[in-house]
Order: C-alpha cells, then sequence, then structure tokens
C-alpha cells in the first residue's frame, strides 16, 4: 500500500524562529502498552492503495485533512465508500474498523495542483462514520482551537516505512502561525502522514490543536524542513453544523458505486509553492 500526500512546499517566514526538526525523535508505539491512550489514532485507508492518518473526536466522526479525500491526478473526490478508518491500527490488527457514511470538506478547500500556500488553511475534513465506534478502550480526543507560537507540541502518525504501526513524536515546537492559521512547526513528518493529529499537552490533558497538512522547506542560509498545520476553532466548528445540517457545501451526496476496481493514485496532488506566492 502506497501513501498519500498533499504537497511538498517551499515557504518563506519573515522573523520565524528557527529550529531544526529532528528526525530521531519518533517512538514506534509497537505494543499495547506502548500505545495505550492512542487507540483513537488511526489509518485511513483510501481504496486499495492510498493512506492517510487521522483521529477520532467523537464516536462517530474522525478528524483529518481535506486532500485526502482527492485523487492526485484526477482532482476527484474519493468516494466516501472507499474510505476505511482503522483505529488504533498495528501489525495488521486494528482496535476497531468503520466505514465512512458522509464525508465534509470546507467550501473554501480547493484541491488543485500548483495550489498556493493559502490552501493550507482550510485543508480541513471530517468522515462520518457509519457506526460509532463504542470501546472503552478508544477514548476520542478532546480539541482545542489553536497553538501558539513557542508552544511544545506532539504528532502521533502513519507514513512511509512505518505503515503498520503509529509514532509517537512527542516534543516539538510550534515556530509560527500565520493570519490564515497556517502551522508552522518542527515536527518530523513524511509521506502518510497528511492528517495526523497535532497534540498539545497541558495540566495533564492531551488534546488536538492541529491537523498535518504539507511538509514545507523554509528558504534561508541553511534550508529547514519543517511541517505545516491547520488551525482548528472556526473550521471544525463549520464542518461539524454542515454535517449536523446536511449542508450541500460541505457534503457530497453519495454517488452510486460502480462496481469497478478503483485506481487510487500514490500521492495527494503535489504542490510546489514559492515565496512571494499568496
Amino acid at each position: 500500500m502506497r501513501w498519500v500526500w498533499a504537497a511538498i512546499v517551499v515557504i518563506a517566514l519573515g522573523g520565524a524562529e528557527r529550529a531544526q526538526a529532528q528526525t530521531d525523535g519518533l517512538q514506534a508505539l509497537e505494543t499495547g502498552v506502548l500505545g495505550r491512550g492512542w487507540e483513537a489514532v488511526g489509518r485511513i485507508d483510501i481504496g486499495r492503495r492510498g493512506f492517510c492518518s487521522g483521529a477520532l473526536i467523537a464516536p462517530n466522526l474522525v478528524l483529518t485533512a481535506a486532500h485526502c479525500l482527492y485523487d492526485r491526478d484526477s482532482g476527484a473526490r474519493v468516494a466516501d465508500s472507499d474510505l476505511l478508518f482503522r483505529a488504533g491500527l498495528r501489525n495488521g490488527r486494528a482496535e476497531a474498523e468503520r466505514r465512512v457514511r458522509r464525508t465534509a470538506v470546507h467550501p473554501e478547500y480547493r484541491f488543485a495542483p500548483g495550489a498556493r500556500s493559502g490552501g493550507v488553511a482550510h485543508d480541513l475534513a471530517l468522515l462520518e462514520l457509519d457506526q460509532p465506534i463504542r470501546n472503552a478502550a478508544i477514548r476520542p480526543f478532546a480539541v482545542h482551537s489553536q497553538p501558539l507560537r513557542g508552544d511544545e507540541v506532539g504528532v502521533v502518525s502513519y507514513a512511509r516505512g512505518r505503515s503498520e504501526v503509529p509514532s509517537l513524536e512527542e516534543r516539538c515546537r510550534v515556530l509560527d502561525r500565520d493570519r490564515q492559521g497556517v502551522v508552522t512547526m518542527t515536527c518530523a513528518v513524511d509521506f502518510g502522514a497528511s492528517g495526523a493529529p497535532v497534540f498539545a499537552f497541558a495540566h495533564g490533558q492531551v488534546r488536538i490543536v492541529s491537523v498535518i497538512s504539507a511538509m514545507a522547506e523554509l528558504t534561508g542560509p541553511e534550508r529547514q524542513r519543517v511541517s505545516l498545520g491547520v488551525s482548528l476553532g472556526p473550521r471544525l466548528d463549520a464542518l461539524r453544523a454542515a454535517l449536523e445540517s446536511g449542508d450541500q457545501r460541505f457534503i457530497r451526496a453519495p454517488g452510486a458505486d460502480s462496481g469497478a476496481p478503483r485506481q487510487m493514485s500514490s500521492g495527494g496532488g503535489a504542490r510546489f509553492v514559492r515565496p512571494g506566492q499568496d
């Protein structure tokens, strides 16, 4: 199975604090003991060939990146019936698996190769599962509106070379959050980590504060690989409300399944954004 990834983005952050992303800070959650408390993070299988990461924020709702729902080559929206959420997947076994009933994407998100960096700001989607996951071992995560510059955060994701076991990077930092709500972090992410939850750890609570959208490279004397995330707040509130009301600006009505095998591309639409393309 291949990974799904939205973008490699080249950006310039004026005045942003510099810090080197740590690529050796990943801990594989390969046992039940290590994975305890992270069971609500799962892999989203997309057709036969792709995957993203996602996390439960309610028994029937999975938070992920919007670009995961689009075919890279055709730009077509993936059929909801092609999506499978596998909560707590580890070495071929999931704590729970559910098909997807409906999906909601923010109406300001536009999927297109060569999209500008502003597209990251609305790269957010909700998956409504066909049945709620009601399992005492799988507790949906609370959410918080947005992280602040300097905050310490962590990411749990599936990605290239670790598609069967989730990995935790517990100590990365927020470098910046721009006016559009795009969050720049030192987290070490890779292909397949799209949609992965970004966590804040405060006062004994673990809360999702962002979702991974892309990996990026800051320009300057020394190139620095970072990750880009989406702020939640009103964007997530709008998606929740859309699902509750059935707002068709957000939700594509389910179509008839043709029954033909679906050939999913290996990527989610590579975008190369140069400084000044805002």
